[in-house]
């Protein structure tokens, strides 16, 4: 059995002290069973019940785990970006503190990251308690993002090359997989046993994480869609505003001026033709506006282009 080297497993928690002594007890059992030689950081997020003490104290004699504390709630993406910054391994392991999957696991996930992979995401077998929901937004992301893997927020591992260039904002976790697919990083996925959670409750539940998820859903396809080509969207949707207004400037000169013409009876509105020529002025001023904004925007975006350009090069 070869020895798994050079990889972090990356565990953040929030209120978890229940379960994170047999937390601390199966990661240490399964790096001696599998030869694992890689460490743990346990990212404690601002916890209320003493999550990081009762880590600290179940890892005594255990080098492997190191424990970080956030001085309030920041989140999970948090977590993930301050336990990266601080790791040794060149491959990083994402993994809940609640126990829903097995350590046993992490083998797993670093042999097809050997394989080539840049990001493994595992894909949920078993009962879950939010699959209705999980579902929808899945497919909804599979189908705008085109990703090639059907769960995104689930245990994933990741070469830590993949974080360089990313921005994940809070909550964007869960698009770390459709950012880093955007910029060219292979992905695949394998399935993975879900396990009830043995104490404890879920930290994202209820109506008002579906409409977060939904918002930051349409945040983060707006920022890969015109991110690069902000005249796309400001400046094609002036360009129709502007054609809008010639279009109803057409009318109202028909109107006002070849429809009598023609004989016919023209109906004027008690306000006379204002409120058209009003609407024209909204229209194509709404329209240059537009395209002004998207032309400036293009400048923008041509200039983060060449930060990040130069930030490659180590400049």
């Amino acid at each position: 059995m070869s020895t798994r080297r050079d990889f972090t497993v990356i565990v953040p928690a929030f209120n978890e002290a229940d379960v994170v002594p047999a937390l601390v007890d199966e990661l240490r059992q399964a790096f001696q069973e599998h030869g694992m030689d890689g460490e743990v950081i346990l990212v404690d997020d601002g916890s209320t019940d003493r999550t990081a003490e009762i880590a600290e104290q179940a890892a005594a004699g255990w080098d492997r785990l190191r424990v970080l504390r956030h001085a309030t709630n920041l989140g999970k993406t948090e977590a993930m970006v301050t336990a990266a910054a601080v790791s040794n391994g060149s491959r990083l392991v994402l993994f809940d503190a609640d126990l829903q999957h097995s350590p046993n696991e992490i083998p797993r996930f670093l042999d097809k990251l050997d394989e080539g992979w840049d990001i493994v995401t595992g894909r949920k077998v078993g009962k879950y308690g939010k699959r209705a929901v999980s579902s929808v937004y899945n497919r909804l992301s599979r189908r705008i993002f085109d990703v090639p893997v059907s769960d995104l927020n689930s245990m994933k591992a990741f070469k830590r090359s993949v974080l360089d260039g990313i921005l994940l904002r809070h909550d964007w976790h869960r698009f770390f997989v459709v950012l880093a697919h955007a910029k060219g990083a292979s992905v695949t996925e394998i399935d993975i046993e879900l396990l009830p959670r043995r104490a404890g409750a879920s930290k994202y539940t209820g109506p008002f994480r579906i409409l977060v998820g939904l918002i930051d859903l349409v945040s983060v396809w707006f920022l890969l869609l015109f991110s690069r080509k902000p005249l796309l969207l400001f400046g094609g949707t002036g360009l129709a505003l502007a054609a809008l207004g010639v279009v109803v400037a057409v009318v109202t000169l028909y109107l006002r001026f070849v429809h009598p013409m023609l004989g016919f009876d023209p109906y004027i509105p008690p306000m006379g033709y204002r409120p058209l020529l009003y609407l024209i002025m909204l229209l194509e001023t709404l329209g240059f506006l537009l395209v002004g904004f998207g032309l400036v925007s293009e400048q923008v975006a041509q200039v983060r282009d060449e930060i990040e350009a130069l930030r490659r090069k180590g400049m």
